[in-house]
């Protein structure tokens, strides 16, 4: 008889180290706030609520209120989603695209790994933040160009890493058996290789969504990243610090939100990668 679906992610939340049952909280803690949050914030995410800008905390509003007289509980709420469904999206993007292409060089190799290589190295020799700078500067910023730029900046770290990991994979026995029995390059790559390297491609996918998490927060603190009337949490960091001394929550409720999602998902990422390891054909 197999095991319930939720009993069997209790025993692998049991199985973890405390570190990374914490992280898994935090984690967990922060995709229901993007959830849901919206849906419990108090107030309307542009909503003029208080009279007095950098309001105190009080009954009323929890974290105070913003440089405009907006309430930052809502805005925190709301901002999760940004942060947490933007950096989400593009490290899926980025992960997704970035393991095909290794699957491809890994199987074709030849020119074919060669050119895709050389390309990856050109890309992953541009500095991130002046790659997104340059594209928001000439394109504009909107939520979709954002999830791109993130996206194409780190489809090349994935690359490397997947690439690694599938030629060591291709020189496996049963790999060298399934060309031997005819098996096509697609059934090579996607029933041999791929299902060997879920669980590093996995640590991985956890420590792009970090970068990118990250990188989307700077270019908000910049100006260049969700704009008003919504914001990401790195934007309610910025719009606010002109009131580092009289509305301190303001700003610091969103840097500990943006500490505590970041912190959350390296403990997890590191409790996955100690806990579970090795290679080869599931029997």
């Amino acid at each position: 008889m197999k095991t319930p679906f939720p009993s069997r992610w209790l025993s692998l939340a049991r199985a973890l180290p405390l570190s990374g049952r914490i992280g898994l909280f935090l984690v967990c803690f922060w995709l229901v706030v993007a959830l849901a949050g919206p849906l419990i914030a108090p107030y309307s995410v542009g909503g003029f609520v208080d009279y007095d800008v950098f309001g105190p905390m009080s009954a009323r509003f929890w974290l105070g209120s913003d440089y405009l007289g907006r309430d930052v509980l809502s805005r925190l709420l709301w901002g999760a989603r940004y942060t947490v469904f933007l950096g989400l999206g593009a490290a899926l993007v980025a992960s997704a695209t970035g393991t095909a292409l290794a699957l491809f060089a890994a199987v074709r190799r030849g020119w074919v790994d060669e050119a895709i290589s050389r390309t990856m190295d050109t890309l992953i020799s541009i500095p991130s933040k002046v790659f997104a700078l340059v594209m928001v500067a000439a394109f504009g910023s909107s939520l979709g160009l954002l999830l791109l730029i993130a996206a194409i900046t780190y489809v090349p770290g994935n690359f490397r890493i997947a690439r690694a990991i599938a030629l060591d994979l291709a020189a496996m026995d049963y790999v060298t058996f399934a060309r031997a029995q005819g098996e096509s390059p697609v059934h090579i790559a996607l029933r041999e290789i791929l299902p060997n390297m879920i669980h590093p491609l996995l640590a991985d996918l956890g420590l792009r969504f970090v970068f990118i998490v990250l990188l989307l927060s700077g270019l908000s603190f910049l100006g260049l990243g969700v704009q008003p009337p919504h914001a990401d949490l790195g934007s309610l960091v910025r719009e606010n610090i002109s009131g580092i001394t009289e509305g301190a929550p303001a700003i610091i409720a969103p840097a500990i939100a943006i500490a505590t999602l970041t912190v959350g998902a390296n403990l997890l990422i590191d409790a996955l990668k100690s806990g579970r390891g090795g290679k080869g054909k599931p029997a």
